[in-house]
């Protein structure tokens, strides 16, 4: 690395890494007559440029200052917008002029800066998790394709005359992957980190006038081997280009310490500045400061006066306590203003602000034991064991890439305020500077993370494996570590480091967390952590990936060494985030279970149209040919590429909601309301419960509770006169809403919600039952019940009810009427765990169904038609329906247990002969070890009964693991509006816990459906079928082509086990209604997409027997 850095970074690394890294070498220009490439030499991470620093910008005086925006200063010119740019798709292409000054431009491109070149058509967007995406397998680096892409980025500048005198800084905030720089054809620098920015010193390239800029970027360099991140492979000017100046002696750097004294009371204030000269003679300054309060009050000042010698730094140092300081938080993110001043002969020459805030980080043991027998040792921030409600997050947008405006991280921020999360960790790489700044003013606790991700060269730590363990890649490793404490040391917002991620752990882990740990000691000492170092001792908390609620109950119940936060958990791909209420019961019962960061933020689709005009979210696979491709494993968010939400958005809100809810006297109407804050009284919010009689409030109040952080005081709700009545439940619900608008947040805004059923049972509803009186006929394989106003026709041969008209009006759409129903469309995570083949024998089971018994008779004025199937996995589901002559029918199902013997089952003759034959045994006995998708039926309505009410969970689509966050209520939509886009299309629009579902025509023609107890239901324009992927046979399979095994597209292989490139255009709806209605449909699953099942209480074993049923009331 050819820069110079500054001497407690050159003595830090010399101490660290037993190796001086180059960093005290000058500022050098080399030309590219090497005997190898910067992009292709490991060593070479850059040329000739600046020290990494802390993100600041310089003004001229203190009002500019003041508004802290970089356009306010006169020293600062934007470069984004519209630039030439010439592609080739191999670096042998490149003519050897390609840089210089004069040369032609007719045939170049127009480019728009920033914003990856993939997203506005050259080259190939790819996208892979685990391997590299010019090496999918075998990766030998150094070593790089021949076939490397090449952009050229070109537009001419011109520098302001008032700069004159002053150094002036080229400024490129994030470029990827090796980016060289040429000005006026003369070669600058280069750089190969991408996440971070490169600044070089642009004095001796730059004359008056125009001035022609050039930007030559390698898709792929050696930096590549360390960017192995689970997104998006592109490449290009990803973030803001500009050009500033200072003047030629002034501030290069600064380091603030703003943390607590033992009280966490008063502020403990640091400052050190550093002034560089880079003039020929001595240069007099006064350099000082001043700290403003938001009241714009100063609170602390100091001046220093300073003689710099020519081309020597000196450092500044202030101290001063602030006693009663406002602290920063995420519940109260109070910042104070730093203005820097240098002065010389007593004129203001610079200016430079940046925001404080008082905080103390800190990892302790506490006076509690651990079921191990030692205290529990957790994460302190001002003396608080804080939870983190954290959220992985990427830079994505879906019309640019990685280019994310400013405008997107306030939308992105204002959800996660709105949605209770407090803390984002940056996967995996630094962020761009205004994320920090905004997280700062927003109060969200940053785990920042190096850009080292080598997850292609996989753990091992043999010569070959891993390259964190691999010396000949420490410089590369400390560098981006470096880059990254440098740049961010100073925001409020930063709470922890982490090394990287999934690069293994060794000896060049070892020296960054060393390195880091000095870095730091004397500034915040922010703890260090690493996940893959998983327990070893480079690694402050324990960070692990993916695990379940089982898993935190027992680390939390014995205890750990250090706190517990999982880097990454609640995967939350496609339909997902299932059990993470469950997660959360267990981190907020366990003092050492300090939180943990989702899986992640955004899906990472992009934003594309087909040929027929049709907006669809694209993932990976759908660019190129044969490109290796994890398919849409890239979408795991909770919210879409345009930041709607996902349903699961809810159940994440409640999880994390700061206001808890416990019903500890139903009789006497006795709640517990805890406060899960940490630095807030609850008086500051307003919380409204109300009696609920199904739907009807009968009763409300408002109330403020005076209860401090992490306390419970009790609440009584007057629940006096509630008696049983006819169809009638009764809830009492609670709502928490700001008083006061907080960041992001407006006053009048719901916070947390709970929902409590009081114990008073419903009387029975009876229904009107007499009418014509009914006959029974049977024709072949069908079986009618009939009269004047009813028909109802089961059809033994289709195994279905085929029709069922009440006054003339057909319910049941081209005779797919009520049918046995076992099968859900797989979701991400079923394909993970590979249900689709596991539990096939449920689909098969759902379809071309074997009646082996259907009866018809009377009883009474009633009539019972009985029908029994015998299913594919050998055991029996028995439908009785009774039909009354109103038209109203009972239904009737038993799903007997695969473990089923014939001397223990009441069967008829026929029955018992067809399912108890030589080879069912078999097939029951592999069937008992297996779980049903979903015990039900479904059936089709006609397209215009497409209103949907129904009194049950809502209005989110929920599931058994994810319902929460949903209330019982009566809510109102349609089968259209019912349906969630998820991204590759899958299981989507289910309602648990409902007591009955209305699906009808204008709210007239219809039916209602009541359930015996309460029951799942699905009413979408689109059958099961629809979102199935493996049934969409005109679309290719997810092919990751990562090999020539692979790329032989074995189709074999892949029904039922791949997904298939299925989009949201792929689903139209259908000319009917289906209507799925389910004892219950197994839970969603979501610890992670690769193998986790569902959490056993939420499964359905095959091997017991089930009944439930409904009766239909036609409208």
């Amino acid at each position: 690395m050819r820069i110079s850095i500054s001497r407690k970074l050159k003595s830090l690394c010399m101490a660290a890494c037993v190796t001086s890294c180059h960093f005290g070498l000058s500022q050098t220009v080399f030309g590219e007559n090497r005997s190898i490439p910067y992009w292709q030499d490991i060593q070479t991470v850059c040329v000739n440029r600046e020290e990494p620093r802390s993100a600041f910008m310089t003004y001229s005086n203190k009002e500019q200052a003041m508004t802290g925006k970089y356009e306010a200063s006169p020293y600062y010119r934007l470069l984004n917008g519209t630039w030439k740019f010439y592609y080739v798709d191999s670096y042998k292409q490149l003519p050897g002029n390609i840089t210089d000054a004069n040369i032609d431009l007719s045939t170049w491109k127009n480019i728009k800066v920033p914003g990856n070149w993939e997203m506005q058509g050259f080259g190939t967007a790819i996208y892979t998790n685990i391997p590299y995406e010019f090496q999918p397998k075998n990766p030998q680096p150094p070593l790089l394709p021949e076939t490397n892409p090449v952009g050229i980025y070109r537009r001419d500048i011109e520098i302001p005359a008032g700069w004159s005198n002053r150094n002036i800084y080229l400024h490129i905030a994030g470029a990827k992957s090796g980016c060289y720089v040429y000005l006026n054809g003369k070669e600058v620098g280069y750089n190969e980190d991408s996440k971070n920015p490169a600044e070089y010193l642009i004095n001796d390239y730059i004359k008056e006038g125009k001035n022609v800029l050039t930007l030559k970027i390698f898709r792929w360099s050696t930096g590549s081997y360390l960017e192995c991140q689970d997104f998006w492979r592109l490449s290009g000017i990803e973030r803001d280009v500009f050009i500033y100046s200072q003047p030629k002696a002034s501030i290069s750097d600064f380091r603030i310490t703003s943390t607590l004294d033992d009280t966490y009371k008063n502020g403990i204030f640091r400052l050190a500045i550093d002034i560089k000269s880079r003039r020929n003679t001595t240069a007099n300054l006064e350099v000082s400061y001043e700290l403003v309060d938001s009241k714009k009050n100063v609170i602390a000042k100091g001046y220093e006066p300073v003689s710099v010698n020519p081309g020597k730094e000196s450092t500044i140092a202030f101290n001063k306590e602030i006693p009663s300081v406002k602290t920063w938080s995420s519940e109260t993110p109070n910042l104070y203003k730093l203005f820097m001043m240098v002065k010389e002969n007593g004129t203001v020459t610079e200016v430079v602000p940046f925001n404080v805030g008082f905080r103390r980080i800190e990892i302790k043991e506490i006076d509690q034991k651990a079921g191990n027998g030692k205290n529990y040792t957790v994460l302190l921030i001002n003396g608080q064991p804080v939870k983190l409600r954290g959220v992985n997050i990427h830079e994505h947008n879906p019309a640019t890439g990685h280019y994310v405006t400013e405008e997107l991280m306030r939308k992105d921020f204002e959800l996660m305020r709105k949605h209770n999360l407090n803390s984002v960790r940056l996967c995996h790489y630094p962020q761009d500077r205004r994320f920090y700044e905004l997280c700062d003013e927003y109060g969200l606790y940053v785990y920042d993370e190096a850009n080292i991700e080598s997850h292609g060269m996989r753990y091992e730590l043999r010569k070959g494996g891993t390259l964190g363990n691999n010396p000949e890649w420490l410089k590369p490793h400390i560098y981006r570590t470096a880059n990254m404490f440098e740049r961010n040391k100073n925001y409020p917002s930063l709470t922890f480091w982490s090394l990287g991620n999934e690069a293994g752990n060794g000896y060049n882990f070892y020296q960054t967390y060393l390195w880091m740990k000095e870095a730091d000691k004397d500034i915040m000492n922010r703890p260090v952590n690493y996940e893959r170092a998983q327990w070893e001792w480079n690694s402050d908390m324990y960070v692990p990936q993916y695990p379940g609620a089982a898993w935190l109950e027992n680390i939390g119940k014995n205890g750990s060494d250090r706190p517990v936060i999982p880097s990454e958990y609640a995967h939350a791909m496609g339909n997902s985030t299932g059990s993470l209420w469950d997660q959360w019961k267990a981190i907020y019962k366990y003092p050492n279970l300090q939180g943990g960061y989702i899986w992640d933020w955004v899906d990472q689709g992009l934003d594309m149209t087909d040929e027929n005009g049709c907006h669809y979210w694209a993932y990976g696979g759908d660019f190129g040919t044969n490109m290796p491709s994890d398919g849409n494993f890239c979408c795991n968010g909770i919210v879409n590429p345009d930041r709607t939400l996902h349903p699961a958005m809810n159940e994440v809100k409640y999880a994390h909601q700061y206001v808890g809810f416990e019903m500890r006297d139903a009789e006497n109407g006795i709640f517990n309301v805890t406060n899960r804050y940490y630095f807030t009284n609850l008086k500051k919010y307003l919380i409204t419960y109300e009696v609920k009689e199904n739907d009807k409030v009968i009763r409300r109040n408002k109330v403020t509770m005076d209860i401090e952080p992490q306390t419970s005081k009790e609440l009584k709700v007057n629940i006096n006169g509630l008696k049983p009545k006819v169809g009638t439940e009764y809830f009492v619900n609670f709502t928490v809403t700001t008083i006061e608008s907080e960041p992001l947040v407006p006053a009048g805004y719901e916070l947390a919600h709970d929902q409590f059923r009081m114990p008073i049972e419903p009387l029975q509803r009876e229904f009107a039952i007499s009418g014509p009186a009914l006959n029974c006929s049977t024709e072949g394989n069908v079986l009618t019940v009939s009269s004047s106003k009813v028909n109802f026709t089961f059809d033994k041969g289709k195994g279905m009810i085929t029709s069922y008209k009440v006054k003339g009006t057909e319910y049941f759409e081209d005779g797919f009427g009520i049918q046995p129903n076992f099968w859900r469309a797989p979701n991400d995570n079923d394909y993970g765990n590979q249900m689709p083949k596991r539990l096939q024998i449920w689909k098969q089971s759902s379809k071309n169904f074997n009646v082996v018994d259907a009866t018809l008779s009377m009883d009474g004025k009633d009539a019972i038609l009985k029908a029994t199937y015998l299913l594919a996995a050998g055991n029996l589901y028995v439908a009785t329906y009774r039909i009354h002559p109103s038209g109203v029918v009972k239904a009737d199902y038993t799903f007997t247990s695969t473990d089923m013997e014939a001397v223990k089952t009441e069967l008829s003759e026929a029955t018992l002969t067809a399912t108890f034959i030589p080879g069912n045994d078999a097939i029951r006995k592999e069937s008992a070890k297996l779980v049903v998708p979903r015990i039900g039926v479904r059936f089709r309505m006609p397209a215009n009964m497409n209103e949907v009410s129904y009194f049950g969970r809502g209005p989110e689509e929920n599931y058994i693991d994810r319902n929460n966050g949903t209330l019982v209520g009566l809510y109102k939509s349609t089968a259209d509006e019912m349906y969630f886009p998820y991204i590759r299309p899958q299981e989507n629009g289910h309602h648990t816990d409902t007591r009955w579902v209305s699906v009808s025509k204008n709210g007239n023609k219809g039916l209602t459906i009541y359930a015996d107890n309460t029951i799942g239901f699905n009413a979408l324009r689109n059958s099961v079928e629809d979102f199935d992927g493996e049934e969409a046979s005109n679309r290719d399979y997810q092919w990751t082509n990562r090999d020539a095994e692979e790329l032989k597209h074995d189709v074999s292989t892949a029904i039922n086990s791949k997904r298939r490139q299925t989009h949201i255009n792929d689903i139209k709806p259908q000319d009917f209604v289906e209507v799925c209605l389910d004892m219950k449909q197994m839970g969603l699953g979501g610890y992670d997409s690769w193998g986790a099942k569902p959490d056993k209480q939420y499964l359905i074993p095959a091997n017991k027997e089930y009944k439930w049923g409904f009766t239909i009331v036609p409208m």
